[in-house]
């Protein structure tokens, strides 16, 4: 009867109203995610599940996004709807909204499509006032919780509704706890509560102009507006863009009958995993307070009991509480954050949502799940941000440096490992400040007393995070393993202080100030002064991850190769999983010291036949390097080689001589001073020899297969050394497949000419050698009209590589060097207007970082297209940077690129990136 009364109610108010704006948490489901949010959704499950949540409705991400086009007005329905399904919990839990005898009180949380940790708004205990908060003392015998729960909804009403400074009520708090002689808020008596209350309403009157509200669905209007205006709010901005999250999903509205852990020893509140997010073990991971409030444990004001204590505080309880949490894990088929309240001794579940957890336990926890068959291979492998492998990869504190650092006393303290990694920076302990030096390049470590959801500004740009107070579950941890970052937290051995941008290390007379360089190590939680150097992560022990990898590799049907310049690195990209070279760059080879001499005798030599020793004298070097990375390119087991393409020299000649500039300076100098004849003299000489190599305009000017054309020999050179190296290993039995790649091309005739005059010397090695050799001829598609015509140019190459990296330069008229230093982070960021509230964003994204599909990537696709066309054999790859970006490799995967060609420790990301294009596309959470 009770559920007939309560949808009839409801269903009358939508009736008036253009839709359904408010759902009952018994009408929704896991799959209403986007509708309701993830809280919501999540809330809703358990609910139908039969599991203990307290009652009450969401209001949709719909109603968000129509309050914002609606001049930030309610729309029509929405408060009506609230207050319908409002009136139904009051039945659900035999309580009354704003009643002096029996009332309800509610919590009202935000709750998006994707999980946000922290970065919009909650408010608990609203319903209370001076009529109200007597009727929960009648109810409970409770004067002092009841009277704790009042200046609670006080003090965080102000904060989130009235926009007051939190830091007015802290200081009042602190002034009183130390009155009443006590250390935590816990412990402060009713009747210093009851004043508190009072001084707490006079500060809110006084920062906000307006009494304190008392009416409680005033209370409830108003707190509702500010969990949708909080959806933009800057951190929360920060974070969408930093984990590419739609600005247009909006955030849900939960309001929920409030159950209170903070009604003595027997009640509390905690937040748990149900495996470990820093390591993936299977185990109940998680903290709690006893009698305290959801706030306390994520905010980092105490610091809090691991889960594993429950079980001796409150044994009942952790039972029942451990059989919910395996049961909601195997319903999601994922770990769960889980966060609950104990109220005198009953469970109640106020959430569940896919825990955030770093990239270690990612790997380990899906790779788990695919041996408990919980999921298949392939969800494990869509389940995996390709981001995490690369945070796996990344380096780490080198063991004898930390044992260095410990002997000579460098070691401060030691707190909870929250999050793993190793970082090191400059400590500063000001999220604004630490945003400032992050973005210019300084490296940071942000350190606070404890952190909060204002300052994730701050957190998106450092490289790690150190807080003296909080858990393992703190906002700082969440947010830190959400990023990748090291975090140590509650490190109780030392105090900071905001003021003095310092913190003292207790038990000693050591200081760090702002400024100092500090190391966190977030895997074991120890703080070190000064710099300690980091170790490359060893890629055989990660056994989880190549597990993975190889179910990967299972799915992809992109190629994945990668760039390197020396057989180090292409060593490395073959250890990481690597099937060809798709760059080698051999300027790079040029730039080498005992090299770089010869190089400038070549550029700056007068006559054909001066240029032709220099390159004589270069040959067997070039030789050797590329002999060098062909050995490392051929698989030992049957002496078959790995394709590797080799791009002819790109760069303008200038490039390997001494700066024009600082030429000029010499001279005057000398000049000025006299008595250097010879050696003025030569630097004269070396000046007008550069400066009549100088361009207005480098990057379009005399490189690539024009400088090719015009100085034949060095083609000629480079090409005599590639296949004179490839010649002598398949004399030693090694079968070998160079592709010599000419750059730079925008007309089909350049790519006919250079490739004629090559192919007699390919010819002429042959027979040098007696046998045949494999090799190709193939172009870089880097100029918009090379890709227009890739029809023409298609028919005389056996490969093409797109050089996406100048394509977008040439295709947006950026220059990459001036426009990232000067505009583009503003075109990405947003541009500041006058008279304008939100900044205005020229580009969604940085181009030379994520491929722009409405531009270059269209460029691309034709170029596929019509190549393919025109030459059905020809294959196809990009080595630009965005051959190991995620999103551009989807797009490569979507036009039909053979390969994608990446730096060595992104081959791992792409393998993965590579699979997950090819797959059914899954929506992770963010």
């Amino acid at each position: 009867m009770t559920q007939q009364i309560t949808h009839s109610e409801l269903d009358e108010a939508v009736k008036r109203s253009p839709r359904k704006w408010v759902y009952l948490f018994s009408e929704g489901n896991a799959s209403m995610r986007e509708l309701l949010g993830g809280k919501g959704a999540g809330v809703a499950e358990m609910t139908n599940a039969g599991l203990p949540v307290p009652p009450g409705f969401t209001i949709t991400t719909e109603a968000c996004n129509g309050y914002y086009d609606n001049n930030q007005q309610f729309p029509d329905g929405v408060w009506e709807q609230a207050k319908a399904a409002l009136a139904i919990v009051e039945k659900q839990t035999g309580k009354g909204f704003g009643s002096k005898e029996n009332p309800l009180l509610v919590s009202v949380r935000s709750g998006a499509k994707f999980s946000m940790p922290g970065m919009m708004d909650t408010v608990l205990n609203l319903g209370i006032n001076d009529e109200t908060v007597l009727g929960l003392v009648k109810l409970t015998g409770d004067e002092r919780f009841a009277y704790d729960a009042y200046r609670r909804f006080i003090q965080m009403f102000s904060k989130i509704v009235l926009d007051t400074n939190p830091q007015d009520f802290e200081a009042v708090l602190e002034r009183y706890k130390e009155e009443a002689g006590v250390k935590t808020d816990a412990e402060i008596p009713a009747a210093n509560l009851k004043q508190l209350v009072t001084e707490f309403k006079a500060i809110a009157e006084r920062a906000s102009g307006q009494p304190f509200p008392t009416d409680v669905y005033q209370q409830l209007h108003k707190a509702i507006e500010a969990v949708f205006s909080s959806w933009n709010n800057k951190r929360a901005i920060d974070y969408r863009n930093f984990n590419k999250i739609p600005h247009t999903l909006g955030t849900g509205v939960n309001v929920q009958s409030m159950v209170f852990g903070n009604m003595g020893e027997n009640s509390g509140t905690g937040v748990a995993f149900t495996r470990n997010p820093a390591t993936g073990e299977k185990k109940l991971y998680g903290e709690y307070l006893l009698n305290a409030q959801g706030e306390d444990v994520v905010a980092g004001i105490r610091t809090p009991s691991p889960i594993s204590k429950l079980e001796q505080d409150l044994p009942e309880v952790y039972q029942q509480f451990q059989e919910i949490a395996q049961r909601l894990e195997k319903h999601y088929r994922d770990m769960q954050d889980l966060e609950f309240t104990v109220e005198q001794g009953k469970l109640y579940m106020l959430q569940t949502r896919s825990g955030k957890r770093n990239a270690g336990a990612a790997v380990k926890v899906a790779v788990d799940m695919v041996e408990e068959g919980l999921i298949s291979s392939e969800e494990a492998v869509k389940r995996v941000e390709p981001s995490q492998v690369y945070q796996l990869l990344l380096p780490r504190f080198d063991d004898s440096e930390k044992r260095r650092a410990e002997q000579e006393g460098r070691l401060l303290a030691k707190g909870l490992n929250a999050s793993p990694g190793a970082a090191y920076g400059k400590a500063i302990f000001d999220a604004t400040r630490a945003e400032a030096l992050g973005k210019a390049g300084t490296p940071v470590v942000l350190v606070r007393p404890e952190t909060s959801p204002d300052d994730v500004h701050g957190m998106l740009v450092a490289k790690g995070i150190l807080t003296a107070r909080g858990g393992a579950t703190s906002h700082a941890a969440v947010v830190a393993r959400g990023l990748g970052l090291p975090c140590v937290a509650g490190c109780e051995g030392i105090r900071v202080s905001e003021e003095q941008h310092l913190f003292r290390v207790i038990g000693s007379d050591l200081v760090i100030k702002e400024g100092d360089d500090i190391s966190i190590d977030g895997a074991t939680g120890e703080v070190f002064a000064g710099i300690i150097k980091t170790m490359d992560a060893d890629f055989d022990k990660e056994t989880d991850l190549k597990k993975l990898l190889s179910w990967a590799d299972g799915f992809r049907k992109l190629g994945v190769w990668a760039n390197a310049d020396y057989p180090r690195d292409a060593k490395r990209a073959i250890t990481f999983g690597a099937e060809g070279i798709g760059l080698c760059r051999t300027e790079h080879m040029f730039m080498e010291q005992e090299r770089l001499p010869i190089v400038q005798k070549m550029i700056l030599a007068k006559s054909k036949e001066e240029r032709q020793t220099a390159l004589d004298q270069l040959l067997p070097f070039q030789q050797s390097d590329f002999k060098g990375i062909f050995e490392a390119m051929v698989d030992p087991e049957n002496n078959e080689g790995y394709p590797v393409v080799i791009r002819l020299i790109d760069p303008p000649l200038h490039e390997f001589l001494p700066s024009y500039e600082e030429l000029l300076v010499d001279v005057t100098r000398l000049e000025t001073q006299g008595g250097h004849d010879a050696e003025l003299a030569e630097k004269r000489q070396l000046l007008e020899a550069v400066g009549s190599m100088r361009e207005m305009n480098p990057m379009l000017g005399l490189r690539g297969c024009r400088l090719g054309l015009l100085f034949p020999e060095i083609n000629v050179m480079q090409t005599r050394a590639i296949l004179g190296a490839a010649a002598e290993l398949e004399k030693a039995g090694k079968k070998l497949h160079p592709k010599i790649m000419i750059p730079l091309v925008g007309h089909v005739n350049e790519l006919k000419e250079v490739r004629r005059q090559l192919e007699s010397v390919a010819k002429e090695i042959a027979q040098e050698a007696g046998r045949p050799i494999d090799y190709k001829f193939g172009t870089m598609i880097e100029l918009p009209r090379a890709a227009l015509t890739a029809d023409q140019i298609a028919p005389v190459a056996d490969f093409f590589s797109f050089g996406t990296n100048d394509l977008t330069q040439t295709t947006f008229g950026y220059s990459r060097d001036d426009a990232e230093g000067k505009f583009l982070l503003k075109y990405v960021e947003g541009l500041e207007e006058p008279g304008l509230k939100d900044k205005v964003k020229i580009l969604p994204l940085n181009p030379f970082q994520t491929l722009d599909r409405d531009g270059v990537g269209q460029l691309v696709a034709m170029a596929v297209e019509k190549g393919r066309k025109a030459n059905p054999d020809i294959e196809l790859g990009i080595c630009g940077e965005h051959g190991g970006d995620p999103d551009s490799i989807e797009f490569c995967n979507q036009v039909g690129l053979d390969y994608v060609s990446c730096s060595p420790f992104r081959v791992p990301v792409a393998r993965l990136a590579a699979a997950q294009a090819a797959l059914t596309h899954t929506e992770k959470d963010r």
